[in-house]
């Protein structure tokens, strides 16, 4: 399967170095030196070439291509990108129906993401799939603001989440034992643990007689919000209450920011929203969302103490900073918290910021461009039922949605019985319920895997394809 990425920034990088990872042929396309320079490590095809000319898409073999993603900095580079790679695909390779394209973009203008949403970007611009992590990013960031203990958080719908983070010497009923051992002394049963990573060790997906150790990495498979504070105390961290209705200071009325605002806003939030800019102030107190009765626009500068003091920052819950410039959100979150915000959240560009915040005090931060690779990798996984997503914090080991059909051999059989291989781990089953929406179901060895079922399995990317086979996808 031969991938052709446009952009070789950190975006096409990292999707290259996860595509290798399963094996498979990648070519990656960039017109800055620099960037070509710095893709040379990886182990794939970097051309030196503009994503735009048909020429450097005929030089990566276009022809042959399974999937062309462009994710340069440029929406209209990309939106143009994928339209010639499918034109040329086409002339390739005439009307055979074996050699088709799937074409994925990036966009951050928000008129491509609704024509995609709306089914129009295919027709008239030959994209697939519009990516925008926004909202990805700005759920991750919600549900990551609970703890600080927390070192990332991945929804995978439906209420089923991944949660990453270390296990302390105060876990004295799991640690030093096998997780078989650890189970029976927890009350309900110890939490389903899919990935692990201990320093100086590969990643590892746990079998029951694996012993956890304090400062292991965990990712933990759990599903509703209620269920963090049990996580929380079971690997020895302190559970914290999160308020119904909190009070959340937004820092910038920016594209983000608003709709930061509007995601809290609708879980019954009261938000404050600060902005230097009167025009910019001045459209949002205007917009639809501006008229929400739990809302407040404040120009003012976010940065200016007496500004803060005057509109009560002390008594907001949490405060969010999601700017265009990482480190004026760093400053303008820290100030926050200087000033009794207990909970500080951030949106970041740069992912080296991110683990440099937590560092700082920082409750949570979110890496949009690692958003934006899980997102690209879902949808290149198109024989998948959806989510597809790498541990942050546990390298090596990612998370996939597969479809249960009629031909899969162990459709109708028990969890216990499935033959699931020790080097995969069930997360989640996710299935239809009897008004058609879905639900998240917890693995026990007893449950029953039925046709129309999503299993939500871990492990090693090379294993991947070796869980698509068994799945008949």
């Amino acid at each position: 399967m031969r991938v052709i990425i446009g952009g070789a920034g950190r975006v096409g990088a990292e999707l290259a170095r996860a595509m290798r990872a399963e094996t498979m042929d990648v070519v990656l396309i960039d017109n800055d030196s620099r960037a070509v320079k710095n893709a040379q490590s990886l182990d794939a095809l970097v051309i030196h070439g503009d994503i735009t000319s048909r020429e450097s898409l005929m030089e990566a073999g276009i022809g042959d291509a399974t999937v062309f993603v462009a994710v340069t900095d440029s929406d209209d580079r990309n939106l143009i990108a994928c339209a010639l790679a499918e034109d040329e695909h086409r002339r390739q390779n005439g009307s055979s129906i074996q050699k088709t394209l799937l074409s994925i973009g990036r966009f951050r203008n928000p008129h491509y993401v609704s024509e995609h949403s709306e089914g129009h970007l295919k027709r008239w611009a030959s994209v697939d799939y519009a990516i925008d992590p926004v909202d990805g990013a700005i759920r991750r960031l919600a549900t990551g603001l609970r703890s600080s203990a927390i070192e990332e958080v991945i929804p995978f719908g439906h209420e089923a989440y991944i949660i990453e983070l270390n296990v302390t010497q105060n876990a004295s009923t799991v640690i030093h034992q096998t997780l078989a051992e650890a189970s029976l002394g927890v009350e309900g049963g110890l939490p389903l643990i899919v990935g692990v990573k201990r320093d100086g060790e590969i990643s590892t997906v746990p079998t029951k007689d694996f012993s956890l150790m304090p400062k292991d990495i965990i990712a933990v498979a759990t599903t509703g919000l209620a269920s963090f504070s049990r996580i929380l105390t079971s690997f020895g961290h302190e559970s914290i209450d999160f308020p119904t209705k909190p009070k959340v200071a937004i820092i910038g009325a920016t594209e983000i920011g608003k709709r930061i605002a509007e995601d809290w806003l609708r879980s019954g939030a009261f938000v404050t929203v600060i902005e230097r800019d009167l025009n910019i102030a001045n459209n949002l107190s205007g917009s639809d969302v501006g008229s929400h009765g739990n809302l407040e626009v404040i120009h003012g500068d976010f940065l200016d103490r007496d500004i803060l003091t005057e509109i009560g920052i002390n008594e907001h819950h949490i405060a969010i900073a999601a700017l265009d410039d990482d480190h004026i959100s760093i400053a303008a979150a820290l100030l926050a918290n200087d000033m009794g915000v207990t909970r500080t959240g951030l949106i970041l560009k740069d992912s080296d910021l991110v683990k440099v915040t937590q560092r700082m005090g920082i409750t949570f931060a979110v890496d949009i461009k690692r958003v934006a690779v899980d997102n690209i990798l879902a949808h290149i996984h198109t024989r998948a039922s959806g989510a597809y997503a790498i541990l942050s914090n546990i390298p090596d080991i990612v998370g996939i949605s597969l479809p249960v059909s009629s031909a899969t051999k162990f459709v109708g059989k028990r969890v216990g019985d499935a033959g699931i291989p020790d080097w995969a781990r069930i997360a989640f089953i996710q299935r239809r319920n009897t008004t058609g929406g879905w639900e998240t179901l917890r693995p026990s060895r007893d449950k029953s895997i039925v046709e129309g079922d999503r299993l939500i399995l871990f492990c090693r990317p090379d294993r991947v394809a070796d869980l698509e086979k068994r799945f008949k996808v």
